[in-house]
């Protein structure tokens, strides 16, 4: 059922705001509305002014990467939020410290790592370095070549150039290296060494040693900065982690009072009293939280709470279900087609007895039923999955025809059907010959569940005050006359019953569709329109096509439900097959087959089924009586959790 709602208007003090918060939305669930949209007819009101004061706070908490999940004892232990930010921003500080600390190392660090890069690619040269940079008559270069000038460079070195070139490594396409060179001709072969692709480095005076000793040494340094960032990084977990319990307790109250303070962006503000302004909160609250909370509103002088009907609202009422355990569940079926609006009638029990019942026609099985009815219990009481808990019903039910059709676990011959065996058992009907009993009943089944989806849309409309509806749409009154007047001459006619008098056919049948064909055009007489808003001819058109629309409909919707025959024969042929190939007729059994294709079976066509059901609940059911058009009630703090 769908909680009845009651819109609430809560004004009080400004500076009060916050005590209502954190005293009122902790005991009732409010869904609140924007109050600056809710009363925008007022030209009296503004919107706060927000800067949330403790952003900033949780913010530097979300720097210490606490686990949030984390279990704490908070029972005896009462944190104020005075307390809560001190300790936040000291933890802060300290937590800065170490992190100032490791950035200088860092930099450092990042210092050593470019000397590296810049010796690296020259580690395999066996000089020293500082011997090097101190030669007066012979000249140095560091650099790299070109992989593809390297043949040319060693060409020009060994025939025609007074120079050395030594190569250090290979990192990519490029091949590091120095070569010297007399002073005097340093200039000439550093023309030539560029008309190469030459690309000189310089290579910095503090290096000592080999490069390779040179190398050994920065990486030894680098590895040293290492060590102590993470032994800094180390103790700064060690320190967030002494205090871990303060820190999450201190969070939780300051996420609280962070909630709260947003609350006002859903408020409006008063400017009528320029010193002493005041705030206004609107929003739905279900009838007994209304009531309970105007009670209490009567004894605090702070807080004034106006409680109003639905009707006398401009907003749309939210839609807050509510259901015993066992159907709640299926209120996943409902939600995926869409939250039924505050007027209309909530489905659920509607969709889990007809939902469970048609599995169990279409997959009648003792055995298999079990499995799905204890498989499904489990995971639900487990897991919590909604659609273990709808498989787990359904399991029953199908249990239940598998003793009606008499068979357990594909096997037909352990217990006698309590009603029928759907593969073999005909009906004789006159104009149509034998047909398999089970077709018949469940379109006859089909036939039943269209007229209460029909009188289903009826109440719909009367709840939401469309009486025209209710009487002239092809769901209305009008069609339910007519088609339940083709039920009932089918009926008759299968039954070789006598059909009534020409008059009474005409009124059941010619009265409804003209009520259907003009109700419309009357309308629109009452309400001072033409009778054909569209001209004479278009009407006829229209009405023509919508007829035929109808008529297409109900015929198409009504053989939908042979489906739910054809798959309770189909698993019983499929149960055969499996029977077959275990060798069950012979005597020889193989059991392991057995029980293969009892799972597989169970597995696929429980799987199928299941769609199929839910394809007929959706098409053939709720398209004639449900829109689904509501919006979910939530309550504040939850949608703050959201």
């Amino acid at each position: 059922m769908i909680e009845k709602m009651k819109f609430v208007t809560i004004n009080g003090p400004v500076d009060d705001i916050d005590r209502f918060a954190n005293n009122y939305l902790s005991k009732y669930e409010i869904h609140l509305e924007n109050a600056l949209v809710e009363l925008s007819t007022s030209d009296r009101l503004i919107p706060f002014k927000l800067n949330n004061p403790y952003e900033k706070t949780l913010a530097k908490y979300n720097k210490f990467g606490i686990n949030n999940d984390t279990q704490i004892d908070n029972t005896h232990f009462d944190m104020s939020i005075e307390t809560a930010t001190d300790l936040i921003n000291k933890i802060d500080d300290k937590v800065n410290a170490y992190l100032s600390n490791i950035a200088n190392i860092k930099a450092s660090q990042d210092i050593l790592r470019e000397k590296l890069h810049a010796i690296l690619p020259y580690r395999n040269i066996d000089f020293d370095i500082q011997e090097i940079l101190s030669y007066e008559f012979v000249k140095f270069r560091f650099g790299r070549i070109p992989k593809e000038y390297l043949s040319r460079l060693e060409y020009y070195v060994y025939n025609d150039l007074d120079a050395v070139f030594i190569e250090g490594g290979r990192e990519g396409n490029y091949i590091y290296g120095v070569y010297f060179a007399a002073t005097a001709d340093v200039h000439l072969i550093d023309s030539v060494f560029a008309s190469l692709h030459f690309e000189r480095m310089f290579m910095q005076d503090d290096y000592t040693g080999t490069p390779e000793t040179t190398c050994q040494s920065l990486e030894k340094q680098i590895k040293e900065k290492q060590d102590e960032i993470d032994k800094i990084n180390n103790e700064k977990d060690e320190f967030i982690k002494s205090h871990e319990q303060e820190l999450i307790l201190a969070k939780n109250k300051l996420q609280i009072f962070s909630d709260n303070y947003d609350i006002r962006r859903l408020a409006a503000l008063t400017t009528s009293t320029e010193h002493n302004p005041f705030y206004i909160l609107c929003g739905w609250m279900s009838e007994s939280e209304a009531d309970k909370l105007s009670k209490e509103a009567d004894n605090d002088d702070k807080l004034f709470v106006l409680v109003e009907n639905p009707e006398d609202s401009e907003s749309k009422p939210p839609t807050k279900l509510k259901t015993i355990a066992l159907l709640k569940p299926f209120q996943m079926f409902v939600k995926m087609y869409g939250l039924p609006s505050y007027t209309e009638m909530d489905p659920t029990l509607f969709i889990a007895l007809t939902y469970t019942f048609i599995f169990g026609i279409m997959f009648g099985d003792v055995g298999q039923g079990l499995m799905l009815a204890i498989l499904g219990f489990v995971l639900y009481k487990v897991k919590h999955i909604n659609l273990a808990g709808i498989i787990s019903v359904a399991g029953i039910f199908s249990t239940l025809f598998g003793f009606m059709f008499g068979s357990v676990f594909g096997f037909e011959d352990i217990i006698k059907p309590v009603w029928i065996k759907p593969i073999s058992n005909m009906t004789k009907l006159p104009l149509v010959g034998k047909l398999n009993t089970i077709f018949i009943v469940t379109i006859a089944f089909g036939m039943g569940l269209i007229i209460i989806a029909i009188i289903l849309n009826i109440i719909n409309n009367i709840r939401a005050k469309k009486p025209i509806n209710a009487i002239i749409d092809k769901n209305g009154i009008a069609g339910l006359v007519f088609y339940s007047s083709i039920v009932l001459i089918v009926f008759l006619m299968m039954s070789e019953n006598k059909l009534p008098a020409r008059v009474i056919l005409i009124i059941m049948f010619v009265v409804p569709l003209i009520v259907m064909a003009i109700g419309h055009p009357i309308v629109n007489v009452l309400k001072k329109k033409p009778f054909f808003e569209s001209g004479a001819g278009m009407f006829f058109v229209n009405t023509f096509f919508e007829f035929f629309e109808m008529l297409l409909s109900y015929f198409s919707n009504t053989i939908s439900f042979v489906r739910i025959g054809a798959f309770a024969v189909s698993h019983a042929a499929m149960m055969e097959v499996v029977l077959m190939l275990a060798g069950y007729e012979s005597g020889n059994t193989n059991w392991v087959v057995v029980v293969l294709g009892n799972l597989f079976v169970c597995g696929m066509e429980g799987l199928i089924v299941g769609i199929q059901v839910l394809r007929l609940e959706y098409y053939e059911l709720f398209s004639r009586f449900y829109t689904g058009g509501g919006k979910e009630f939530i309550p504040y703090k939850k949608e703050q959790e959201l």
